[in-house]
């Protein structure tokens, strides 16, 4: 259930330096530590203000990525909206007056972790 703490939370890194996911993002749009970017930031502005998606692979299981996440955004004064198991994959949502994050996590060999994390804020 939504706001409730999972095992996964105590296995963030919270003490890890955060590396923003693109330029301009905001402070809660950060990589998993040592997370490696697919390609270039997709960045735009629309009706509900800046945004974007970026995807990145991280060393960390899907629970890790997501308690990391979750962490950061309930940090920037967020709130938890949305969170799905579907298998081995995790969904996680956030959202605040006017910002919202969205963050999927999907297991790939060798432990590794693809992520697709969109984000708007227009405050």
């Amino acid at each position: 259930m939504v706001g409730e703490a999972s095992p996964a939370d105590a296995a963030a890194p919270a003490s890890a330096p955060a590396v923003r996911a693109a330029a301009g993002a905001p402070a809660f749009v950060v990589l998993y530590p040592g997370g490696v970017l697919e390609g270039e930031p997709v960045l735009a502005t629309g009706p509900a203000g800046p945004g974007g998606l970026v995807t990145y692979v991280a060393e960390a299981q899907p629970e890790e990525v997501i308690a990391f996440h979750r962490q950061k955004a309930e940090a920037a004064g967020l709130s938890s909206v949305m969170a799905m198991n579907q298998g081995e994959a995790r969904a996680y949502g956030a959202a605040g007056d006017r910002s919202n994050l969205q963050v999927v996590a999907s297991p790939m060999t060798g432990g590794r972790t693809s992520v697709q994390l969109s984000w708007s804020a227009a405050g």
